[in-house]
């Protein structure tokens, strides 16, 4: 879960959209337009909390009392692409946490002058100066605000801050998509992918950046991108643990990301990726598996199965496609059953039959796990 909440608290959620944070003549991000707006996200989610109708007594107590908000991203594997970095290398960790300290800082910054105009969040007034003093001392004592420049910390000492927090990095999986950026702070799962249609039809579609690279570049192979066109599975695990403890220095709340593991990963692999998590910092974490779940919305053609302590990460010549498994039905006309069941052709390969193997229905080609009976 990627907002903790005291009881009766309410989620107020926003997203700064990063992929039009990056100048894409001089392949940088634009810090100045990033920290306006962020400014602008903080004044307008501080608004929500007056403006919005309370069904509950509890709830308007504590939403006003608290005056929390959480202002995230989407986008940033779209900012990393269009600055020519690579998610989760020593290069992108380093522009991903300036990216978030810029985020951090410039939200707390205007969040303490929205106290000087509106008053601090009610939460850190006592009632005598001597016991304010003492809640907005024991506030810059946190250990996140520890984290923070001098200038904010002695500045929420002497005037308060209108909000308790401010940072959140929701998966924003509906409106990412709407907009075609990336989702929260996740790398594309991938950049070419199969989508079904009302009609039960199947296309390919590329993401959004890649055709708009392949339309800028007409030379460039679309099956040999960039290596900064890296996609979540090609990631090591630890590579995604790595970017998630960069970000949550600078979120004061949580933060959702999925560590991507191949198929075949151990429990003595996952043990040591959620120590690496704890050991950076993470407040949480979340690590699938590929093929771990009897229904899987998302899988990878051909994909290869094995992966070795040594391998950090399976890397394929070409980019993988991924297929939205429980929902095939008939791509093409044929009189072959395309399915899930024994002896049903595979609906992701169409090569192999689908074999019962340790309790799954399995594919004798690609080996999808198709449906689980354990």
């Amino acid at each position: 879960m990627e907002q903790p909440l005291a009881p009766f608290s309410v989620c107020n959620l926003a997203a700064v959209n990063l992929a039009q944070m990056a100048d894409k003549e001089t392949k940088t991000v634009n810090f100045e337009k990033l920290r306006q707006t962020v400014e602008t996200g903080v004044r307008m989610q501080d608004n929500v909390i007056d403006a919005t109708p309370y069904f509950l007594e509890e709830n308007q107590k504590q939403a006003l009392g608290e005056r929390r908000v959480g202002l995230g991203v989407m986008g940033l594997h779209d900012l990393l692409i269009y600055c020519e970095t690579e998610y989760g290398s020593d290069k992108g960790n380093e522009l991903v946490d300036k990216v978030f300290e810029t985020i951090a800082t410039t939200a707390y910054r205007a969040s303490v002058e929205l106290g000087k105009e509106k008053g601090s969040f009610p939460f850190l007034v006592g009632e005598t100066d001597a016991e304010t003093a003492s809640l907005r001392e024991a506030f810059t004592n946190t250990g996140f605000m520890k984290k923070m420049p001098e200038d904010i910390r002695e500045n929420i000492k002497e005037n308060g801050i209108r909000n308790s927090h401010l940072l959140t990095v929701a998966p924003t999986g509906s409106t990412g998509t709407m907009v075609g950026v990336s989702t929260g702070l996740e790398p594309y799962f991938s950049f070419s992918y199969f989508r079904s249609g009302r009609l039960g039809k199947f296309i390919e579609v590329k993401a959004d950046i890649v055709q708009e690279y392949l339309d800028q570049h007409p030379e460039a192979d679309p099956n040999n991108l960039p290596e900064w066109f890296i996609s979540a599975m090609e990631l090591a695990p630890q590579a995604h643990a790595d970017v998630q403890c960069v970000i949550q220095r600078w979120i004061d709340s949580s933060i959702s990301k999925t560590v991507n593991a191949p198929r075949g990963y151990t429990v003595e692999q996952v043990q040591k990726v959620y120590e690496r998590l704890y050991k950076g910092g993470a407040k949480g974490g979340t690590v699938y598996v590929d093929g771990s779940r009897d229904a899987q919305v998302l899988t990878l053609k051909a994909e290869e199965n094995t992966f070795d302590e040594e391998i950090e990460a399976p890397k394929e010549e070409t980019k993988p496609h991924v297929v939205l498994v429980d929902t095939i039905n008939e791509i093409r006309s044929t009189d072959v059953t395309i399915g899930s069941e024994v002896g049903n052709t595979c609906p992701v390969c169409r090569q192999g039959t689908v074999e019962e193997m340790g309790g799954c229905n399995t594919c004798t080609n690609c080996g999808a796990q198709l449906k689980c009976g354990l």
